[in-house]
């Protein structure tokens, strides 16, 4: 067995879960999740020298699902502008399930950055400094992006701003 696929497998194994979350907020798609983790993990174990580090490797893996995510989307962006497709959903007389549902659909509305933001501020826990060095950009950046995203999805959500705080 390869030096990697020792590495490989123990990620998987202990993180995958995670790692499907984590891809699952980001693009909002089962199908692109799951994409989006399988490209990464390439991406990831297919560099020569890689380590045994759990923690590093799925650091890397989370920082390749990132920068994957932003990059799609921006290239995405003008052939969605071009091709609409509606789709309804069915309806659901689970609540939880609906909200989920309306939460999606609100966090698809906004930009790869503001959910980018958005999933590391809230889900994944990070300081507005880490969210910024997770980015690459100042935290100034990164509290416009949370500030522009709160508002947005505030409004799409019926949810008072003043009071959620």
């Amino acid at each position: 067995m390869a030096d990697w696929e020792g590495a490989f497998r123990g990620l998987v194994a202990a993180r995958g879960g995670a790692l499907r979350s984590y891809a699952l907020l980001l693009t909002g798609d089962p199908v692109a999740a799951g994409d989006l983790v399988q490209e990464a993990l390439t991406r990831v174990f297919g560099r020569r020298r890689i380590g045994d580090d759990i923690d590093e490797l799925e650091a890397y893996v989370r920082r390749a699902m990132l920068n994957q995510y932003v990059d799609s989307r921006r290239r995405l962006k003008r052939w969605h502008a071009k091709r609409h497709l509606l789709i309804d959903l069915p309806h659901h007389d689970d609540d939880r399930i609906v909200v989920a549902d309306e939460v999606r659909r609100a966090l698809a509305t906004l930009s790869p950055k503001q959910r980018a933001c958005v999933v590391l501020r809230y889900y994944e826990d990070l300081s507005v400094a880490e969210v910024a060095d997770e980015l690459g950009c100042a935290e100034g950046t990164v509290k416009r992006h949370l500030a522009d995203a709160r508002a947005k999805l505030a409004v799409q959500l019926a949810v008072n701003e003043e009071s959620a705080r």
